[in-house]
């Protein structure tokens, strides 16, 4: 099979990028060949799953990209630990989804009036 590379654009978030390219010099390769890895890991990981009837994967990437939040998940996985949940995210290496800011932004009040 031949590989042929095509360019795209795309947007990322500032900061990330930033670290990114620490992390390509200090792995002494190129951000493209970083992006590539993870991509192609991502997909060649979802594939897999499909091709064996097995939407683990699937559930666990739509909840890192918060398409599905912790309960959902848990349940489409059968599963009643978020320890396990999160043990099961770092297995697949997947990042846990992160809150929107608006939710960040009320816990942190609410944590803040809790100490006053």
């Amino acid at each position: 099979m031949s590989h042929s590379t095509v360019n795209f654009t795309g947007s990322v978030d500032r900061d990330l990028l930033k670290r990114a390219k620490v992390v390509a010099a200090q792995m002494e390769t190129s951000l493209n060949a970083l992006f590539n890895a993870q991509l192609r890991d991502l997909v060649e990981t979802f594939e897999h799953g499909n091709t064996q009837k097995n939407s683990n994967y699937a559930t666990l990437l739509a909840f890192s990209l918060g398409k599905l939040d912790d309960h959902a998940t848990l349940d489409a996985l059968g599963m009643d630990s978020e320890e396990d949940l999160f043990l099961l995210m770092a297995q697949a290496h997947l990042p846990m989804p992160r809150l929107p800011q608006a939710e960040t932004g009320r816990m942190v009040a609410a944590l803040s009036a809790l100490m006053q």
